[in-house]
């Protein structure tokens, strides 16, 4: 079997590198694209080497743009790379527009789609996300799910059971993986902090960070936050250029507890995370990754397409109203409460079931 997998955006390569892996040790002939839609070279190299992964067997350098511009670039490019190498499927994973756009070219090109990470849903069709998943799902052949909800989801929206999966979670596959390496690291100590004693944050979608009313009560959070525990903050850089665009970056400044980083490295960001406190976040994956890890987590968004984090989990949701959050911060720091338990199939094995479940409909089909 020959395999392409579309790798778009950094999260995509935490869950395609333990699917590469398995795909060669089942003796398929696995091929990585990636789109180039968020590529900074030194951090795709970083997050490459950390993870294992091969150099990618195509880069097809699509770069930013609207949605628009960045989805049809995907697919013309995307297109000549099927055509040549006439691929038995094409996996996507997650949600972002190179998962959309590849999906319709191999559906178009007659190429099974597989979906990893299919079925999850916030319910909010203002995020770009929500479209991409619906309309990825609606077209794939074969949809892999990471929690009960994606099952119920699918079912609903009138996707047959027998192309259903549940195998659990593949960015779980490479935290289980790398965590004792990512510990080896000490980025906590290397920054001064100690264990379970700061906040960990990071704020990157465009609902927050784009406006100048959504980054005042950010910088306001971090602020009455950094007033009591040390903050380290690795910073997006969307997010980075939009404090100073809105003259917010002194305020930031003043604060002598808060840390602002560049981005970092997989195993440096795991570090820091399985020894934080508590984090702060409006990201999906990190989500899942603090339940497996059982640290508390605030999610500040309205919604969350991962519920089975906030039902068994650590997370839970919140709006971004500074005081609020600052004061719930406190309350988990000093009280942390339950640990939560890890979601059904979590358990670092989620890639193998993938591959194994593949070779079987494949040899079903060939039948």
């Amino acid at each position: 079997m020959k395999i392409i997998s579309v790798v778009g955006a950094r999260p995509n390569f935490m869950k395609v590198a333990p699917l590469h892996r398995a795909f060669e040790a089942a003796g398929f002939e696995s091929l990585i694209v990636h789109t180039g839609q968020h590529y900074d070279e030194k951090m795709s190299d970083v997050f490459f080497r950390q993870l294992g992964m091969p150099e990618p067997d195509r880069y097809l350098g699509i770069g930013s743009g609207s949605h628009a511009e960045q989805t049809s670039r995907v697919m013309i490019a995307f297109e000549e790379v099927v055509l040549e190498e006439k691929p038995d499927c094409v996996l996507v994973v997650g949600d972002v527009n190179s998962t959309l756009a590849c999906s319709l070219v191999a559906t178009k090109l007659h190429i099974p789609v597989v979906h990893v990470e299919a079925g999850l849903r916030s319910g909010d069709r203002r995020m770009p996300e929500e479209i991409n998943r619906i309309v990825t799902d609606s077209i794939s052949d074969y949809l892999f799910v990471t929690e009960e909800s994606g099952i119920v989801n699918l079912r609903r929206e009138g996707v047959p059971d027998e192309r259903v999966f549940m195998v659990g979670n593949v960015m779980i596959d490479s935290l289980v993986s790398f965590i004792d390496k990512a510990r080896e690291t000490n980025t906590p100590a290397g920054l001064g902090l100690e264990k379970g004693a700061y906040v960990l944050m990071t704020m990157h979608r465009p609902s927050t960070v784009d406006s100048n009313e959504g980054l005042e009560k950010l910088v306001a959070t971090v602020e009455q936050i950094g007033a009591r525990y040390p903050v380290v903050f690795p910073m997006h850089p969307r997010t980075r250029a939009n404090i100073k665009k809105f003259g917010l970056a002194g305020r930031l400044s003043e604060l002598p507890m808060l840390q602002i980083l560049d981005p970092l490295g997989y195993l440096e960001f795991l570090g820091l995370m399985d020894a934080a406190g508590i984090v702060v976040t409006d990201s999906g994956g990190i989500q899942e990754e603090t339940t497996w890890l059982r640290v508390p987590c605030i999610t500040l968004r309205e919604n969350t397409e991962r519920p089975v984090t906030v039902e068994m989990g650590t997370n839970e949701l919140m709006d971004l109203e500074p005081e609020r959050v600052a004061a719930r911060v406190v309350e988990r720091m000093t009280s942390p409460g339950e640990k939560g338990t890890t979601p059904p199939l979590w358990d670092g094995h989620a890639a193998a079931r993938i591959a194994e479940t593949l070779g079987s409909l494949r040899w079903k089909n060939a039948a």
